[in-house]
């Protein structure tokens, strides 16, 4: 990887020339202790917003540290994250009181039109990001992986051959090298992650942010994520990680900053906050223990309909992308290169009142299967039924009615311009006008945005956006629910409302059918768990 360059310039005066660069800060850089990334933030509040997002909210971090901010849903730790990686400069998208340290060089902030402007170009040179979005990390105009991989090392003029070299080393630390070929636009959620991690690593810098890095990762890919922040930190790099659940890796993070309503309220070593201590807000999840919350199985308080026809069966589903792109002499001898079968003979049943968890590797093809329920994609072989019927052929919008689809990136289902506004699209159509008002509010009750009808949806956290596109799907009360990674960016108060409302639907007499990564979670909501691996569907 790239080796470490000292910072020349992060920022530019704004028109008052109020930035300053802190002379005692700058003297201790040179020290062991002197921090490589810290702020100071009084107050930030987004345009337009009645409070702020973060107030009071102090972080330092020095080389080859390794730091846990928690917080839960809407506890401005993303926002925190996006400051911290220069990704959400004062002035275009708030106000900030405060200031931001970058190895040494200190900006001031007052909250005025002459407060000083970032060079996100230059910071991000020095502090690597990972997003809870991982895809808005990417170029979206290059082709392969390894193009991707590559591009942010173009723009530093690196020769060709360091680039190659750079871009396979850090494709072997992530598990990438077996699809360096592969379009990103193809690649399954976990594998997406991991590119945007590859993407901020690959040219060394000293600071690593990441936002919920380990959802959607399968166990391969956590145990290797563990790994890297090991290294890096061995090797002196600063990492940051900012999650709503306490993942095993955060157990060996040297500080945890806890925070809650936009403040930082606790920081001290994981043991500071052990069990029984208080100091850990409860919306704040325990992956390394039985999620608590949940009860130890749905079956206890139902079962599935065996005796009924089953909603959905799948009889022997296969399906393969046509043409994987081929050479210039094979396009001359019209040879064409065929991919091999993603989902190969699949058998399933599912009956109603059921709830089947899949789970299986990144890029299993886990997604691809729950897109063949109603009929957003095709198969190359094999037949999909629901409630008996077969929908090939059949519009997707028919198919709808009956398979609610709830996607792993909320952003791909989530358009209109309210809550309610998307919780009721289409719903006068299918019920009419009287019932679909009904049944949009009590589907926002279920998820715990009844108060949040009003707002935008692209202004709602993370976890919400996630819990409004399951209530777009449980207002049309479908026969199927499908669900893919429903558990991703969700704190404990909002795994509790997925599982009431997944429970709920069931007990309803729904079918569901819920892909996940978390096994914690598969066991105590699951009636049976498969496993997607080599194309097959078996029993976990």
């Amino acid at each position: 990887m790239a080796e470490h360059v000292a910072p020349q310039c992060f920022g530019s005066a704004g028109t008052q020339n109020t930035g300053t660069q802190n002379a005692g800060a700058e003297k201790a850089a040179g020290s062991a202790s002197a921090p490589v990334l810290a702020a100071g933030i009084r107050d930030f509040t987004f345009h337009d917003a009645h409070a702020p997002a973060l107030k009071d909210a102090a972080v330092s971090v020095a080389p080859g540290s390794f730091t846990a901010i928690l917080g839960a849903s809407g506890s401005g730790k993303s926002t925190l994250g996006r400051l911290l990686a220069g990704w959400l400069p004062p002035g275009g998208h708030g106000t900030l009181a405060g200031y931001l340290e970058l190895s040494g060089t200190r900006l001031e902030f007052v909250g005025g039109t002459g407060d000083p402007r970032i060079d996100p170009a230059q910071w991000g040179r020095h502090v690597g990001f990972v997003p809870q979005d991982p895809a808005a990390v990417l170029s979206t105009v290059r082709a392969t992986v390894a193009e991707e991989l590559a591009f942010g090392l173009e723009n530093t003029g690196m020769d060709r051959g360091s680039m190659k070299a750079a871009v396979d080393n850090t494709a072997g630390l992530l598990g990438l090298d077996g699809i360096l070929a592969r379009d990103p636009a193809r690649l399954s959620g976990g594998q997406l992650r991991r590119l945007a991690i590859g993407c901020a690593i690959i040219a060394g810098p000293p600071v690593l942010v990441m936002d919920e890095p380990f959802a959607s990762l399968d166990a391969a890919g956590s145990a290797g994520l563990a790994a890297l922040v090991r290294n890096l930190v061995k090797r002196g790099t600063a990492v940051v990680i900012l999650s709503q659940a306490v993942e095993p890796l955060l157990l060996e993070a040297g500080t945890w900053l806890v925070l809650e309503g936009g403040t930082l309220t606790a920081g001290g070593p994981p043991s500071f906050f052990g069990p029984g201590s208080g100091r850990l807000p409860r919306a704040i999840r325990r992956l390394v223990a039985p999620p608590a919350s949940l009860p130890s199985s749905v079956a206890t308080s139902s079962r599935p309909k065996q005796g009924e026809p089953a909603t959905l069966e799948l009889q022997g589903l296969s399906f393969g992308y046509q043409e994987a792109p081929v050479s210039r002499r094979a396009r001359r001898r019209r040879d064409p290169v065929r991919r091999p079968l993603v989902l190969q003979d699949v058998h399933l049943a599912v009956h109603p009142g059921e709830i089947v968890a899949v789970t299986g590797p990144n890029g299993a093809g886990k997604s691809t299967l729950l897109r063949h329920f109603n009929g957003l994609m095709r198969p190359t072989a094999g037949t999909v039924l629901v409630r008996g019927s077969d929908i090939a052929g059949a519009p997707v919008g028919t198919t709808a009615a009956s398979v609610g689809l709830v996607f792993q990136h909320p952003r791909d289902q989530l358009f209109e311009r309210t809550v309610l506004g998307e919780v009721g699209f289409g719903l006068e159509r299918l019920v009419g006008p009287a019932m679909a008002a009904e049944r949009a509010v009590r589907a926002l009750q279920a998820v715990g945005l009844a108060d949040a009808a009003r707002e935008h949806p692209a202004e709602l956290p993370a976890s919400a956006q996630r819990l409004l596109a399951l209530a777009t799907v449980l207002a049309r009360r479908p026969a199927v629910l499908a669900l893919d990674e429903p558990t991703v960016a969700l704190d404990g108060a909002g795994l509790a409302m997925l599982d009431a409302a997944v429970r709920s639907a069931a007990e309803a007499g729904a079918a569901v059918v819920l892909v996940t990564h978390e096994l914690g979670y598969a066991r105590a909501a699951a009636h049976r768990i498969l496993s997607l691996d080599g194309g097959r569907l078996v029993p976990a």
